[in-house]
């Protein structure tokens, strides 16, 4: 049947033999002497520092930072007015306005911006269309001159305009 059924069955028999004394011998020689004398000459290995992984460190600042901005969300829609946005000075006006004993005429007008935010999208109450809301703060001053004595009257008031712009969905 098996042309290796008598080879199978001579190496089922086989036993491994006994070691030598003599090898016993030697190895024992062999620990004893390890501990005696070190190869390394007396320098113990240098412990393992953690090491930084650049890679991953990139990608967690890369991540922080795409968090911030977008939880700051910086307003890059913002539209810049036409005209001069800081202060802004009127020639004086001609009509005097007459005081009780002496004569008042407006000498000029200032407005100063100082805060202006784009308030987003408002949906009015009664479904029409989508506006922009943009509020705008400022403080005007108002002078006016006495032409006789050079005396001058300043008045200032805040103000505060809000724009709506309407949006088209096109």
């Amino acid at each position: 049947m098996n042309d290796f059924s008598e080879l199978e069955a001579e190496l089922r028999e086989l036993r491994p033999a006994a070691p030598s004394p003599e090898l016993a011998l030697r190895i024992e020689r062999s620990l004893a002497s390890a501990h005696s004398t070190t190869p390394a000459a007396g320098i113990l290995p240098r412990p393992k520092r953690a090491r930084l992984n650049w890679f991953t460190l990139g990608i967690g600042v890369a991540t922080a930072a795409a968090a911030i901005l977008f939880l700051a969300r910086p307003d890059v829609e913002r539209s810049t007015p036409a005209g001069p946005t800081i202060a802004t000075a009127t020639p004086p006006i001609s009509a005097p306005i007459v005081s009780t004993d002496r004569r008042l005429v407006p000498d000029g007008v200032t407005r100063v911006v100082y805060g202006q935010r784009d308030e987003g999208l408002v949906f009015p109450s009664d479904g029409g269309e989508p506006v922009r809301r943009l509020r705008a703060r400022s403080q005007e001053t108002l002078q006016w001159r006495d032409r006789q004595t050079g005396a001058s009257l300043r008045v200032s008031y805040p103000t505060e305009e809000v724009e709506l712009i309407p949006v088209s969905g096109q």
